[in-house]
């Protein structure tokens, strides 16, 4: 393994998209992931294996018997993190939690990944992305002037305000290791994560450059110079030209005189400044208000779709899309200087490392075909 996080052993248990993406940039990094899928048993609402699960490892492991949890606590014994995305209760009932495997890996750092976090009368509710960033107050800006909140994609809670937010926790709590010694339990709960990632706006609002009203804001649709435009093809173009010189390079390239335009800053004249973007952007395809602003520093983006976006130049140029195993999909980030990640590898299908990792276990060939006969794995 290549990486910064080459040396670390994970091991995780298979479970619904946050906390797999976690794992995955743990494995991007060089990390050893072990995934631990639940033999006899799948999620209908899993990601496709491919993606999440690039570059890790499989064992099918049935959780529900004593010899599948043995295999566990084998597995985590010279482990370095232990990842779970089970509502609160789960682990301990199946005989993994933080106790159960501290007993045999004091040093082990222990993550937890949930929607509402370990207590809290919320604690084991069910909910999905849209509940956890509308109790965090995070789904209540979102959405135009006078019509109701519209959810977006469920990056906020699931993946920034979830699966990131347990890899921070992760490498702190390596990093307290080095001193104390002790592994400790991570709580990472989406909705605390998308409640972070709001700080900003509470900075804004209380500075009073922030209108509680939605769609009033210049970054929330308020302001018609940060917004999208349809061109003629039915594509769209992005523009973020805030600050003044971006901005008049917008009006210049756009063909529009300053002077008879509303204040871009003019919320209240919002509508009146938007009409006369669209009816310039409408007048030409994207491709070709691509190339006019492909070297203008206005702050104006093609919107490309995430099947498209591998193929700008500047995603090229950086590598910033990889192809594993046939299937296209965003490479490792943030780049490192001097210890690279490697371009991942192909995920396992379930269960094809079961074999290869009980032996470096030490577990022989009676052993672990007594397993299978007990179910105990796949």
């Amino acid at each position: 393994m290549t990486g910064p996080l080459a040396g670390l052993k994970v091991v995780q248990l298979a479970s619904l998209a946050p906390a797999p993406f976690g794992c995955m940039v743990l494995a991007d990094l060089g990390a050893e992931v072990i995934r631990v899928e639940r033999s006899g048993s799948g999620d209908a609402l899993a990601v496709p294996s491919g993606y999440f699960d690039r570059g890790q490892k499989s064992i099918a492991v049935n959780l529900k018997s004593a010899e599948g949890v043995q295999v566990i606590k084998d597995l985590v014994a010279d482990a370095d993190v232990f990842v779970e995305g089970y509502r609160p209760g789960v682990a301990e009932r199946l005989g993994v939690g933080p106790e159960d495997l501290w007993e045999i890996n004091p040093r082990l750092i222990y993550g937890r990944l949930t929607g509402f976090g370990q207590d809290g009368p919320l604690a084991s509710a069910a909910g999905h992305d849209i509940n956890y960033i509308s109790l965090a107050g995070a789904l209540e800006p979102i959405g135009r002037a006078g019509e109701r909140p519209y959810a977006p994609l469920n990056i906020v809670a699931d993946f920034a305000g979830g699966g990131f937010l347990l890899v921070i926790g992760i490498l702190a709590a390596l990093r307290e290791r080095e001193t104390s010694g002790r592994g400790q339990v991570v709580d990472a709960a989406m909705v605390d994560g998308a409640a972070l990632l709001t700080t900003f706006f509470h900075a804004m609002h209380a500075s009073g450059l922030w209108m509680e009203e939605r769609g009033t804001n210049l970054l929330d649709g308020g302001g018609a110079f940060y917004d999208t435009y349809e061109c003629a093809d039915g594509l769209y173009m992005a523009i973020g030209a805030l600050e003044p010189q971006f901005y008049a390079l917008l009006l210049d390239k756009l063909g529009l005189a300053e002077a008879e335009l509303p204040h871009p800053w003019d919320v209240t004249q919002a509508d009146v400044l938007r009409k006369a973007f669209a009816d310039v952007f409408i007048t030409k395809t994207r491709g070709e208000w691509s190339e006019i602003f492909a070297d203008v520093d206005a702050c104006v983006t093609p919107v490309l779709s995430p099947w498209e976006a591998h193929t700008h130049p500047h995603n090229v140029a950086r590598d910033a899309f990889v192809e594993v195993d046939g299937k296209v999909q965003p490479a490792p980030a943030p780049r490192f200087s001097h210890t690279p990640a490697a371009v991942p590898a192909a995920a396992p299908a379930v269960g094809a490392d079961s074999e290869a990792l009980l032996r470096g276990l030490g577990y022989d060939d009676e052993k672990i075909e007594a397993l299978r006969d007990a179910g105990a794995i796949g």
